[in-house]
């Protein structure tokens, strides 16, 4: 039976709420409510977010030719889910998506519809413990780690106080040629983004904002940065169609590099 305190908020049920899910509880609707309030940006910095994801997902499929995925803390499912992105281009691509949020567990199932020629596969597990996720049965049996993958850590790294550690492991079993794709949030550019964090810190959720340099320095000892490098999320690969947004109205960056 799955486990849930409903009384401590979790970033991935606060980011439901703001997207107007109905996966949350009383507690996450309050600190999601109180982020709102000191900077009310969070709403659209959070879409433009899911649509860098994709942006990010179709150009590894579709430009980079890349067909295996290992997205890092997933969240609770929002459609087009990174499988259907990919799988939308690429149908035999394969993908695994871990979380440690019981909720998403929940709806793990709607997160394995994979495509007849591809395959998905879920894991429970911390990915602060990256050594215990590759030796999952899960994992193993999906990704095929001889050849390149590519690790989708998308809005998580401002959840962990050692980013270069984390990055450092899940990045050492992969092979050359594989992909390392981030989004993370800054103080750099919307002003309300230290009151932000403020508000996830006393809600007893830690969040660790990260300047550009910070975030460019993660991929410098592995990676060959992908154009146009670490910038704000909008300014990643933008498709003709999608409404503009200010720099001053998200607080995250965005990167992908291809591992040596």
């Amino acid at each position: 039976m799955v486990q849930v305190d409903t009384t401590v908020p979790h970033s991935a049920r606060m980011y439901d709420y703001v997207l107007g899910g109905k996966d949350n509880y009383l507690a996450d609707r309050e600190a999601a409510e109180e982020a709102l309030k000191v900077w009310p940006g969070l709403w659209t910095s959070m879409r433009v977010n899911r649509a860098v994801m994709r942006r990010m997902a179709h150009w590894l499929t579709a430009e980079a030719g890349i067909r295996q995925f290992l997205d890092v803390g997933t969240g609770i499912p929002t459609s087009p889910n990174l499988h259907e992105v990919v799988q939308e281009t690429a149908p035999e691509s394969r993908v695994v998506y871990v979380d440690n949020d019981p909720i998403v567990l929940v709806h793990a199932r709607a997160l394995l519809s994979s495509s007849p020629e591809g395959r998905t596969s879920y894991v429970e597990a911390d990915m602060r413990k990256p050594d215990a996720l590759f030796s999952t049965p899960e994992l193993c049996d999906t990704l095929d780690l001889s050849q390149p993958v590519a690790v989708t850590v998308i809005a998580m790294l401002q959840f962990v106080e050692d980013a270069a550690g984390l990055i450092e492991k899940l990045t050492a079993p992969l092979a050359p040629g594989s992909y390392l794709a981030i989004t993370a949030a800054t103080a750099d550019l919307a002003k309300g983004s230290t009151a932000l964090a403020e508000v996830y810190n006393r809600r007893g959720v830690p969040m660790y904002l990260r300047s550009r340099e910070e975030l460019t320095a993660l991929f410098a000892d592995r990676c060959d940065l992908v154009e146009p490098g670490v910038v704000p999320m909008q300014h990643w690969h933008p498709v003709d169609g999608e409404e503009p947004v200010g720099v001053e109205e998200t607080n995250m960056f965005a990167g992908v590099g291809r591992l040596r």
